[in-house]
């Protein structure tokens, strides 16, 4: 019996790219987790990263504070490199209000709209694949970064920096080295990092939107002066 979607299909997982990225994350626990492979990797990396953001270990929380911004900076420049940030914008939009209609036809039993509706959701389901698969595809290619950093910050903290005490709001003495959920230091540069990230993503959509809203008033105007002139000959 042929289905009602008219015989589509869910789009498939890229599944060369999902283990890609399961080989990235196996790499990534082992070089962590290992002592040896963590440490040496963390001293290829020092070659450059502590002369220019290690401060002789005196001053861990801008060490970490300047780290977390290149690795920021870095992975929101590439992302923004490869994410339509208008076309995800829309697709959220169209997907919410599909979801929407979806909620009211079942609702009000409305069964020939959701009919309708279940014949679009694979193309729905195809859009929202396609955005979380260019995202993971760009996972392996920062972590390639990412985690080399990661792996000279544990050396830092762990090794070269004399004194880990810091002083928190709540607490005088709080140790760079004590693990709440996660080590402390961990969670200080996701704190210290965040907002910067927030607002460079934020920045970067908006120079998105106004090269394309301004392309589109470039256009506007094209069409129109086309259709001026068009009548002035016809006249």
């Amino acid at each position: 019996m042929a289905s009602s979607t008219g015989g589509q299909r869910p789009p498939k997982p890229d599944l060369a790219n999902q283990m890609i990225l399961l080989a990235a994350f196996m790499i990534a626990i082992i070089i962590m987790f290992n002592n040896d492979y963590r440490q040496g990797l963390g001293k290829i990396v020092g070659v450059p990263l502590t002369p220019l953001v290690g401060f002789n270990g005196a001053q861990p929380i801008l060490t970490l504070l300047f780290t977390g911004l290149i690795m920021s900076f870095f992975s929101i420049s590439v992302r923004h490199l490869f994410v339509d940030w208008v076309e995800q914008a829309r697709n959220a939009r169209i997907t919410s209000a599909f979801q929407k209609e979806l909620r009211q036809a079942r609702m009000s039993n409305n069964t020939y709209k959701l009919k309708k509706l279940s014949e679009l959701q694979p193309q729905m389901m195809a859009q929202s694949l396609k955005a979380s698969q260019t995202q993971m595809k760009l996972m392996p290619v920062t972590m390639i970064v990412i985690i080399p950093i990661f792996a000279w910050l544990a050396n830092f903290v762990y090794i070269d920096v004399a004194s880990t005490t810091f002083a928190v709001p709540w607490e005088l003495n709080a140790d760079l080295k004590h693990s709440n959920v996660l080590p402390n230091w961990i969670i200080l540069y996701s704190l210290l990092t965040l907002p910067f990230g927030q607002v460079l993503t934020r920045g970067l959509k908006y120079l998105s939107f106004s090269k394309r809203l301004r392309r589109l008033e470039r256009e506007g105007e094209k069409l129109d002066s086309g259709s001026d002139e068009g009548e002035e000959g016809a006249a």
